[in-house]
């Protein structure tokens, strides 16, 4: 019943989240053209034995709507419908690009890319003179690979946007055998038995190196400030089924022991591309910023400063660096200052996927962002006595 646009129904296993959304759904298909979608992130999930689609047949058989097999479609007497569907690769979502829903629900929204969900957004939409309201509903166990994410999206920047968090509790189910189901759920792991059990958005499986709690988000940072701007270099785009690195560049100041990340530029795109950014951002960086780039091994990590050095970044103050150790011991004195509270982000749209993968280092999918900071880091620390730095 609520009114928001957009709405999560999150916590503990067996909530009664999945009715949740399926109620939702059907609460206008009284109404002529109204349109309903449910997403799972792959078909299996949603055929699954007491899945979303079972479930509708159990509730919608033998009444006067009809359900379309092969499209996964149920057709009510109004003429309204609502369609199951599915998300199991991020180009899928661009399937829905000429379709019209007035109601999208995501079932177990942790399971999900944040750019699959917000791409869906743009799905969301009604007639001028339609009463139906514009509904966007989610229901999902803490965990998974968009816990972070939906975390950041719903309990910390909610009220912010008008967004709304229901948490889910299991006594929220009475008709759950919930002593039975409360020894299942102790044979798991002590941090998934938190999530599933008590419904814990604070317990994750993160990397043993940071803790986004660490880093404070500053509106603005100080005007005096030594400045580095660290590139992680990445050479391939992505593609179907492929998802290399990012080159990254890093901005990163310092002033009495304080560090300050203030810009994160991220781009997977040709060669060109990403000279073109780097050559911009460094004639947009404050006068004085000092570039670095780490430099692969061998003759062709040589030929690249080089050429960087001569043609994209002719006239800055550039430098190539070598890198020593593995990558979780340079980001180590980051981690360490983080702890210290003597790290701050720049309060900008690319906070939640740098904490997101600080949190996860080192076993996250990508980590060009903490190779980034923790390069310009290094060179706050160890490179240039504060008297030989123009300050940005």
């Amino acid at each position: 019943m609520l009114d928001c646009r957009e709405a999560l129904y999150g916590g503990a296993a067996g909530g009664g989240k999945s009715e949740a959304l399926l109620m939702a759904a059907l609460q206008f298909v009284d109404v002529p053209k109204y349109s309903a979608i449910i997403f799972r992130r792959s078909y299996t999930d949603l055929a699954l034995p007491g899945a979303l689609m079972d479930r509708s047949q159990e509730w919608l058989g033998g009444t006067k709507a009809h359900f379309n097999t092969m499209n996964h479609i149920w057709t009510f007497p109004s003429g309204a419908t609502l369609a199951f569907g599915n998300l199991e690769h991020e180009q899928d979502k661009f399937r829905y690009q000429s379709a019209e829903f007035q109601y999208i629900g995501f079932d177990e929204l942790t399971q999900f890319l944040e750019s699959q969900y917000r791409y869906l957004f743009s799905r969301l939409r009604r007639p001028v003179d339609s009463p139906i309201p514009l509904r966007m509903r989610a229901a999902s166990n803490p965990g998974n690979i968009g816990h972070d994410w939906v975390k950041q999206r719903f309990m910390v920047e909610a009220s912010q946007y008008g967004r709304v968090f229901i948490p889910a509790k299991l006594e929220d189910n009475p008709s759950l055998d919930r002593e039975r189901y409360i020894e299942s759920l102790n044979e798991l792991d002590p941090i998934t038995r938190m999530q599933y059990l008590n419904g814990e958005w604070t317990a994750r499986h993160g990397g043993n190196i940071f803790l986004r709690e660490w880093f404070q988000i500053e509106r603005e940072a100080p005007a005096m400030l030594r400045l580095v701007r660290f590139w992680d270099m990445a050479a391939t785009e992505p593609k179907r089924n492929r998802d290399p690195d990012y080159t990254v560049g890093a901005l990163c100041g310092e002033a009495k022991g304080i560090f300050h990340i203030l810009d994160i530029k991220r781009i997977r795109k040709p060669p060109p591309q990403v000279e073109a950014l780097i050559k911009q951002t460094a004639q947009l960086d404050s006068h004085g910023t000092r570039i670095y780039m780490e430099q692969e091994p061998g003759s062709s990590g040589i030929g690249q400063i080089d050429y960087y050095a001569r043609q994209v970044l002719r006239g800055f103050p550039f430098w190539g660096i070598k890198s020593t150790g593995p990558k979780a011991e340079r980001a180590v004195p980051v981690s360490s200052a983080a702890e210290a509270g003597n790290v701050l982000l720049k309060q900008a749209p690319w906070n939640t996927m740098l904490l997101d993968e600080f949190e996860g280092f080192p076993e996250t999918a990508h980590d060009d962002q903490v190779d980034a900071v923790s390069g310009a880091f290094e060179q706050l620390r160890h490179h240039g006595a504060p008297d030989a730095w123009r300050f940005g």
